[in-house]
């Protein structure tokens, strides 16, 4: 098993650090992994990006062609990646910056209202983890518990206060997901 990610937005969405909890908690599961992240000059409002690919077995190569799995946190990255993705993938795109219906009928997707759960769970920044937690009860690579778990080793220590709203803005996406995905 090999699963290909791209997880994109704008800088300060926070998607290099949904793909980092995601590499690490595949890592800690003894799982093959790599990350790659990708960003403009900008340090906020630019584009960002990064490549998470996981699998069982020792990787062929880190680049991705055509992601199985994408995440888009708003509408430039939706134009961008959508095109690429394999047929049957799946794509979890936030509704709340994004605008237009898919283009793709062969392709598994989910709208996610990240910022406004996010701002109802009390923190904006909580939308990646939002979009997180919907991929992975659409994407079972792996548990929501296994990733919570990672986030739990692998955040800051500065940060560790918020992890129990990280584990419910991931919960909330979960089962959003399961209420609103549209299967090919």
């Amino acid at each position: 098993m090999e699963t290909s990610f791209i997880i994109s937005g704008f800088g300060g969405q926070g998607t290099l650090f949904a793909g980092q909890v995601l590499a690490y908690s595949a890592l800690d599961n003894d799982l093959q992994v790599t990350w790659i992240p990708s960003y403009g000059p900008e340090m906020r409002g630019g584009t960002a990006s990064c490549t998470v690919v996981i699998a069982d077995e020792e990787i062929g190569s880190p680049v991705v062609n055509k992601p199985d799995v994408v995440i888009v946190m708003n509408l430039p990255s939706l134009d961008k990646y959508e095109a690429l993705m394999r047929p049957g993938g799946v794509l979890v795109a936030n509704s709340s910056l994004i605008n237009r219906e898919l283009k793709r009928t062969d392709i598994n997707s989910v709208f996610l209202p990240a910022n406004e759960v996010a701002e109802k769970i009390g923190n904006a920044r909580l939308a990646n983890m939002v979009m997180l937690g919907g991929m992975l009860e659409l994407v079972p690579v792996l548990t929501l518990e296994q990733v919570k778990q990672g986030l739990s080793e692998h955040i800051p220590e500065r940060h560790r206060s918020t992890l129990p709203l990280n584990y419910e803005a991931m919960e909330m996406g979960a089962t959003l997901a399961q209420e609103h995905k549209v299967l090919v």
